[in-house]
């Protein structure tokens, strides 16, 4: 088994560690966008706090998530950075674990694939 020059764990940790500051970056800019845009949209609107307003059936699936983005709806957009946001961990768990496949470390393939599955079935869990 051949071990991974020196400078590949550096490099992955580098990767990683820009993967996690760029997902965060880009989640905080389309939060804020979306924000702007509600913002302008309803900022001078009255809230009626004695009515409970349940959340838009769009707001919480995936294809009504990009639907309501797509259609530059603020709230949409503002899920769409938090869902983006949510993911960012996720992506960091998929590149770690081509990184230890790359290394030929399959006891921590093997966990990490592990996490990536209860990652995975936590956000995608039908309640």
């Amino acid at each position: 088994m051949q071990k991974p020059p020196p400078w590949f764990e550096q490099s992955i940790e580098q990767i990683i560690g820009n993967l996690l500051r760029t997902g965060v970056i880009i989640a905080a800019i389309v939060v804020l966008a979306g924000g702007v845009l509600y913002l302008d949209r309803h900022g001078l609107g009255h809230p009626d706090y004695h009515t409970f307003q349940v959340q838009p059936d769009g707001l919480t699936t995936l294809s009504g998530i990009f639907h309501e983005a797509v259609s530059l709806r603020g709230r949409g957009i503002i899920q769409l950075g938090l869902l983006l946001l949510v993911l960012t961990p996720v992506a960091r768990v998929i590149v770690s674990a081509v990184a230890f496949m790359i290394e030929r470390d399959w006891m921590y393939v093997a966990m990490t694939l592990f996490v990536l599955m209860v990652l995975l079935f936590s956000l995608l869990k039908v309640h």
